[in-house]
């Protein structure tokens, strides 16, 4: 079973702490550090590009590309779906398209909302997304968390309804009647590495693939500190909270690399021959979508 690797090529204050800050060149180390990652690993990933940063460094994304390596879009200046108008996010994702075609020569195919920002507050925003083109977008995840998930959305590959497009929910485990979120971000750093190996193979003994997403300053333990060196202030728990077990993430993902294997969304959508026909039709189905252990979708 081919899984999707998946990278939110972004810059930490700026992602994190205030989408106002400036972009900085700590992208561009990470970055590098993080196609070295998978150059070892020999696995082709799918990037999700700020337009803010492709903008501010306009090599990076050429250099990303020319590697083999999927170009998606994550929306230019990292605002939340929900905290925009409808068509604020379109201008956004609009922007993104034009940097992403005027430097790599191709638009992006895929989107992925900054903090995974489709919900059930921002759903308009399928619709547009395949107005602009994407084929596919990784924006939702079937969890409830205080700033995003739709808990009980489908938990694996599907259609949305009444428009030409795919969504790619992000990796979960089902559990105690619940789905719990794994294998990304800070859950990569905070689980141990049995149970990102245990997620990702019951998803793909049930006949489904995974996604795994990584932030590029994940890889980078201690950089907070410099941030802070800078003059950006950082409290103390955002602080813990985001350099906690850094120094965990490369050799857990060099385990399930090792396990399992990964490529584009591109090819793992490819792999597993979606049926054309949508699985539901009104946006209100997504939202209230019953739990995907009960098969909402046909098998793939």
């Amino acid at each position: 079973m081919l899984n999707a690797f998946t990278i939110d090529l972004e810059d930490w204050a700026q992602a994190v702490l205030d989408p106002c800050l400036p972009v900085t060149e700590h992208v561009l180390a990470n970055t590098e550090r993080t196609l070295s990652f998978l150059d070892r690993a020999g696995v082709k990933a799918t990037f999700f590009a700020l337009g803010k940063v492709c903008e501010r460094f306009p090599t990076l994304l050429p250099d990303v590309a020319g590697c083999g390596h999927e170009i998606a879009s994550h929306g230019y200046g990292h605002q939340l779906a929900y905290r925009q108008t409808p068509g604020e996010f379109e201008a956004d994702v609009r922007r993104s398209i034009e940097i992403i075609a005027s430097q790599i020569g191709r638009r992006p195919l895929g989107y992925r909302a900054p903090a995974f920002s489709i919900t059930r507050q921002s759903l308009w925003a399928g619709p547009i997304l395949a107005r602009l083109g994407f084929r596919f977008s990784s924006s939702i995840f079937p969890v409830a968390k205080r700033r995003y998930g739709i808990p009980d959305a489908p938990r694996f590959p599907y259609r949305w309804p009444d428009v030409d497009l795919i969504e790619f929910p992000l990796t979960t485990l089902r559990f105690a009647g619940r789905n719990w979120p794994a294998c990304g971000g800070g859950y990569t750093r905070l689980l141990p590495a049995a149970v990102l190996a245990h997620a990702i193979r019951r998803m793909n003994e049930a006949g489904h693939p995974a996604v795994i997403y990584l932030h590029p300053c994940e890889l980078v333990p201690g950089e907070v500190r410099d941030f802070i060196r800078r003059g950006i202030r950082v409290s103390a728990i955002r602080r813990l909270t985001q350099e906690l077990w850094r120094s965990r993430v490369a050799p857990r993902l060099t385990r399930l690399l090792d396990e399992f294997q990964f490529g584009t969304i591109s090819a793992a959508l490819q792999a597993i021959h979606l049926p054309r026909r949508a699985v539901a039709t009104t946006e209100a189905t997504i939202a209230a979508a019953p739990s995907a252990d009960r098969e909402v979708l046909a098998p793939c």
